[in-house]
């Protein structure tokens, strides 16, 4: 039972962070025109544009201007720095989830931690591929 609370105290709070981050403009955000619906965590998007704000080292705030959005977990990633920040999917059929962004010149990137409906997704049409956007800013 005390687990069960502390896992809504963590959640509220997390909601207080976002809300302030939000209303924020932070010249470390990235935004991206994304043309397809696509899923974050729990959390299905409508296509659009969306800014991509980092909240801490694990943590991510995704939100377009309707204010539509999700949080992501995600673990730090190293490889060759992208020439153009990128967003990278995992794309099941018509399905796509975020799995990785890069920002352009950095070497270190953000990979979101997979969810359960991506791992079940993953089950039931193995053949998964990738999908590469250009983040605008």
């Amino acid at each position: 039972m005390k687990n069960k609370q502390w896992q809504v105290v963590g959640f509220i709070a997390a909601l207080l962070a976002a809300s302030t981050a939000v209303g924020q403009s932070n010249r470390g955000d990235t935004v991206a025109n994304i043309p397809f619906a696509f899923t974050v965590g729990n959390n299905t998007l409508p296509p659009g544009r969306y800014t991509v704000t980092r909240l801490s080292q694990k943590a991510l705030l995704i939100v377009n201007s309707q204010n539509q959005g999700a949080f992501a977990l995600n673990d730090r990633i190293e490889g060759r720095a992208p020439e153009s920040s990128k967003m990278v999917f995992h794309r099941y059929g018509n399905a796509y989830f975020l799995s990785e962004i890069w920002v352009s010149g950095s070497r270190t990137g953000a990979r979101v931690v997979r969810s359960r409906f991506e791992n079940e997704m993953a089950e039931k049409r193995p053949k998964m591929e990738i999908a590469e956007l250009e983040i605008v800013q």
